[in-house]
């Protein structure tokens, strides 16, 4: 007889193992499939984990080598060890996937080595295995996005994943997609000393976030050196002895020009990883973008079969997959799992960090709702000056008339962690009044958002 479960989770990513654990605290029998040699996804595996290691050494490389002159250290000679910089995220990554495995052990669930197929509601292979659960919760994740004409070999053309083990610094990197990964990862190149070009399809970076916020970012990462052709499109890539000739239009059409670039970054988005899981002999339903449908309790449309994560539609974010996941699992126990989707935070680790939660205003706009809006810049906030980090501001949107906070939009020093504050607020239905009576520890980059919020109704009173 088939060994089985009471839930079987296909996917250890941040969605599938924290679904996982959560069944197994629930009481449940639980196995977990994943076909990677270690646990954690793409997000601890190639993705957020390794892209903050390196954003991290790039900052201590860079702030050492042009930024502490300023705070009186004079450090000369400065040179870049990439090789032991990549053994560092290296590490970072291992201790954090052995962490997982050791929450699987502790919490008492069953690690399924190897690629799943779906062959009947209720039932998977694994590895030539055949596995039953009462329950299957798809939570696959995604992939890089592809481009026709931009052929991936992950050495010269790459994507996330190959520019994470680039083995020497680019002389000129060309970034395919003004989004968060490329940014992210022209950011680390740049600061080790690469040249490097965004090509940008939009007539802005970041699409979706606030477009006050867009428009500062590329101000700013312009100083730093990053240089952008937005409205712009790549319509082939050339790979020769010397590196990658690009073929770019403009996006509205018209005469192409060549660009050479040593290592070409496509980041043009992600898309749900689906394949060989057996969806389509089992009848689950996909929408028009590949993703699969689930209802409002993450249900498909084939009994005993659910999904979470980027594998569905949303935001394709971690921590939106983590509490999916928990929500899930306490669905199936009988409970009342359930996602704030209004209240989930989205960052971008470049420096200054770039966060959001929450409506932006060109959606309240859209929507014809009346909003009043505090904004406060963290040039007139004394720990950013005295960190010297005063590039960017907060900016808090509420409802006009009964001043419930609708969203908050950042850019500045640290503000991945200071978006933490108002997601709370809107979870908890505050008004900006809230959080502006709310006693804020001085000096601290956290009263930038209290005097945003005091700005809503024109009483800021450091600026």
């Amino acid at each position: 007889m088939p060994e089985s479960f009471d839930l079987i989770i296909i996917g250890a990513g941040p969605g599938g193992y924290v679904c996982a654990i959560r069944a197994a605290q629930l009481g449940m029998k639980v196995a977990c499939v994943e076909k990677r040699a270690t646990l954690g996804g793409t997000c601890l595996n190639v993705g957020c984990i390794p892209s903050k290691a390196l954003l991290q050494s790039s900052e201590n490389f860079e702030e050492t080598a042009h930024g502490f002159a300023a705070h009186g250290i004079m450090v000369e000679g400065v040179k870049l060890d990439l090789a032991r910089m990549q053994a560092r995220k290296g590490e970072v990554v291992s201790a954090n996937v052995k962490g997982v495995e050791f929450l699987f052990r502790k919490n008492k669930v069953t690690w399924l080595k190897g690629a799943a197929r779906i062959i009947a509601p209720g039932k998977i292979e694994v590895a030539g295995e055949t596995y039953e659960a009462k329950n299957i919760v798809i939570a696959t994740g995604s992939d890089s996005a592809p481009l026709r004409g931009v052929e991936v070999d992950e050495q010269r053309i790459v994507t996330s994943t190959g520019a994470l083990e680039l083995p020497e610094v680019p002389k000129h990197l060309v970034v395919i997609g003004g989004g968060v990964i490329g940014l992210e990862l022209g950011s680390v190149w740049r600061r080790l000393g690469a040249e490097v070009t965004v090509i940008e399809f939009l007539d802005r970076l970041v699409p979706g976030m606030d477009g006050e916020i867009a428009k500062q970012l590329e101000r700013i990462l312009g100083k730093q050196g990053i240089k952008f052709r937005l409205k712009s499109k790549v319509t082939g890539a050339t790979k020769g002895k010397d590196g990658v000739t690009l073929s770019v239009e403009p996006a509205a059409g018209g005469a192409a020009e060549e660009i050479k670039a040593d290592v070409v970054l496509l980041a043009i988005g992600r898309r749900p990883y689906t394949e060989g899981l057996g969806l389509a002999e089992a009848g689950v339903a996909l929408d028009e973008r590949g993703r699969v449908k689930t209802d409002a309790h993450f249900a498909t449309n084939i009994p005993g079969i659910y999904a979470i994560g980027d594998v569905i539609a949303g935001p394709m974010l971690a921590h939106k997959a983590e509490d999916e996941g928990v929500a899930v699992a306490e669905i199936l126990a009988g409970q009342a799992g359930h996602v704030n989707y209004a209240a989930i935070p989205g960052v971008v680790y470049t420096w200054p960090e770039v966060a959001a939660v929450g409506a932006t205003e060109e959606e309240l706009k859209q929507a014809g709702i009346a909003y009043k809006a505090g904004k406060f810049p963290f040039s007139a906030n004394g720990r950013a000056r005295a960190i010297g980090d005063v590039d960017g501001f907060v900016k808090i949107l509420a409802d006009a008339k009964t001043d419930r906070v609708l969203g908050a939009h950042m850019i500045g020093p640290d503000v991945g962690t200071l978006i933490a504050e108002i997601s709370l607020a809107i979870e908890f239905g505050a008004s900006s009044e809230d959080v502006a009576r709310t006693c804020h520890a001085h000096p601290t980059l956290n009263e930038a958002v209290k005097e945003a919020a005091l700005a809503v109704e024109g009483r800021a009173i450091h600026i």
